[in-house]
C-alpha cells in the first residue's frame, strides 16, 4: 500500500514492491496475476481500513444524519492526514487508474459499501431527515460521489477546481454551502 500511496498506480513498479516485502517479482504475479490485481487488493484493504459514516462519535450520530455529515466534512483534512496511506490509496483508485481498474473498483464499492453509505442514508430516511420518495441506493450513490469529490478537493490542491484552495479563508463557508446544496436535494419535505 505504501508503494502505491507514494508512487501512484502508474508510478509504482511491481519489482520495487516485491523487493520491499522480500519476495520475488514472480511471487507477486503468482498471487495477484497482474499489477492491477495487486493494486485492487491494496485498494480493497485500504478502503476497509477507513471508517464508515456511522463510525462518527455516538453523540454526533445521535444528533442525526446532517450532524454526522457535517462532522465528517469538517474533519476531512485532519482525518486524511491522520492515516494518509489508506486515504491516498482510495484517492489513487479514483484518479490514477484506467477504465480497466475503475470497473472492478466500482463493482467492489457497490457490492461491499465499505463506508456504509446505504446504511447511513437509510438511517437518515428512518429519522425523517432524508427523502423517502427516492430510492435509497440512488441517494447513497449520489452521496458517495459528491462527498468523494468534495473531500478530494479539500485534501488535494491539484484536484480542487477553486472550491477550497483558491480562497482558503472561505473553507468553512464552502463546507456549509456544500451541505446546504446537498440538503436541498435530499431532505425530506414536509407533507402538504
Amino acid at each position: 500500500m505504501r508503494q502505491f500511496a507514494e508512487q501512484g498506480f502508474r508510478g509504482a513498479h511491481v519489482e520495487d514492491i516485491a523487493q520491499a516485502v522480500g519476495v520475488a517479482k514472480g511471487t507477486v504475479f503468482l498471487d495477484f496475476q497482474s499489477k492491477e490485481g495487486l493494486f485492487m487488493a491494496a485498494y480493497q484493504r485500504a478502503v476497509r481500513m477507513l471508517p464508515a459514516w456511522l463510525d462518527a462519535p455516538e453523540g454526533i450520530v445521535a444528533e442525526g444524519f446532517w450532524a454526522t455529515l457535517d462532522w465528517w466534512l469538517e474533519r476531512t483534512e485532519e482525518f486524511a492526514m491522520s492515516d494518509p496511506v489508506p486515504n491516498r490509496i482510495a484517492q489513487i483508485g479514483r484518479y490514477d487508474t484506467g477504465l480497466g481498474l475503475r470497473q472492478p473498483i466500482d463493482r467492489f464499492m457497490r457490492s461491499e459499501d465499505p463506508y456504509g453509505t446505504l446504511e447511513f442514508v437509510e438511517f437518515g430516511v428512518q429519522r425523517g431527515e432524508v427523502r423517502d420518495d427516492i430510492d435509497p441506493e440512488m441517494v447513497a450513490s449520489m452521496l458517495d460521489w459528491l462527498a468523494e469529490k468534495f473531500q478530494d478537493a479539500l485534501v488535494s490542491e491539484e484536484l480542487d477546481p477553486g472550491l477550497i484552495h483558491r480562497r482558503p479563508e472561505r473553507r468553512g463557508m464552502r463546507i456549509k454551502e456544500f451541505v446546504e446544496i446537498l440538503r436541498d436535494g435530499i431532505t425530506r419535505r414536509p407533507e402538504a
